[in-house]
């Protein structure tokens, strides 16, 4: 076993093929991207298929570039990390196949990671995190409260009941006329604009930490449908801003409520939603008067990468919980067996 941990981390759940080398969970020696959103812009979202074919194209070259960049060799590893799930299947293969090869052909320990704890452990990456912890986990597919007592143990104490907020964003976005994907065009639009219609909050039951968002967004498709058939001009911008700022109020109230409930000190954001900038503005002011410990990653970390993968496997590195080589992608994955 090296003195220093090395594991070499692929993540392609989606749309992203990203290879990295962390070292002891908390160094980033190389972290490289491949995004194909242009790929997918003209179609409105992601194709599965076209998703997987990019993958099967740039993994060798993506696995590469970030050995090369951390200038070490397959024998300085101490482990090859993949995401295991959830995500579309045909993409997480690619990942865990080629994670396979490099684990059998180099004799090495194989790691699988689930997704959404690569995405909370980004955070391990600018600091250390300490439990207990909440991290409120928002993405295209995942709207979640997750609660951590210690190392590698998750309890979601409230997951959406429909779509996940970046789902959301995305097809109000569309409505708009706005191009895919759409979370970053509304959070540009809705600081310009401002909050001229009333769109409903949906709270559920009082001591619900659950997430609705497709009564919300049937509302503003409707409001814009009303607005087109009475031939009135949409101000994008209100539209944008005012979709935000139910998003946000609900966000903010049930994560404020749940550190309350838990008595954590610490709180984390994490996923591709974090990036958003009246999220992040929002989660800072409620918690910048109290002892709460709010971290938010950088954007680089928020978005699908690798590294984070890295990061949530040198937990599993250091408790020995290794993978067989019956490993699969598995899109239904569950993050509390993890």
């Amino acid at each position: 076993m090296n003195e220093k941990e090395l594991i070499l981390a692929i993540e392609t759940s989606c749309d992203e093929t990203s290879a990295a080398v962390i070292e002891n969970g908390t160094v980033i020696l190389s972290n490289v991207v491949s995004s194909q959103i242009e790929s997918h812009k003209r179609f409105g979202g992601v194709v599965p298929e076209v998703a997987s074919r990019h993958h099967v194209e740039q993994i060798t070259i993506i696995i590469e570039q970030a050995m090369e960049e951390a200038n070490i060799t397959f024998a300085d590893l101490s482990a090859v990390a993949v995401t295991e799930g959830p995500g579309l299947v045909g993409a997480l293969l690619i990942g865990v196949n080629a994670a396979k090869a490099i684990a059998f052909a180099h004799n090495i320990p194989l790691i699988g990671v689930h997704h959404i704890a690569g995405h909370i452990y980004a955070n391990q990456l600018v600091e250390p995190i300490s439990f207990p912890l909440l991290a409120l986990v928002v993405s295209g597919g995942h709207t979640e409260l997750v609660y951590m007592k210690e190392d590698g143990h998750f309890e979601i104490i409230g997951e959406t009941r429909d779509d996940a907020v970046g789902e959301a964003y995305d097809k109000v976005a569309r409505t708009l006329g706005l191009p895919y994907p759409g979370g970053p065009h509304i959070d540009r639009l809705a600081a310009e604009g401002k909050e001229t219609i009333d769109f409903p909050r949906s709270w559920l039951e009082p001591d619900s930490f659950d997430f609705s968002f497709s009564g919300l967004k049937s509302s503003v498709i409707n409001t814009l449908h009303n607005f087109n058939q009475r031939g009135e001009e949409v101000k994008k911008e209100d539209v944008a801003a005012s979709f935000q700022a139910s998003v946000i109020d609900v966000l903010v109230g049930k994560t404020r409520r749940a550190v309350k409930k838990h008595e954590v000190n610490q709180l984390l954001l994490a996923g591709g939603v974090a990036a958003n900038k009246g999220l992040r503005h929002a989660l800072e002011k409620e918690f910048e008067k109290t002892n709460v410990d709010l971290r938010i990653p950088p954007l680089s970390l928020c978005t699908d990468n690798a590294a984070m993968i890295g990061a949530a496997a040198s937990v599993k590195w250091r408790k020995q919980k290794f993978a067989s080589y019956d490993l699969n992608g598995n899109p239904g994955l569950d993050l509390e067996q993890q």
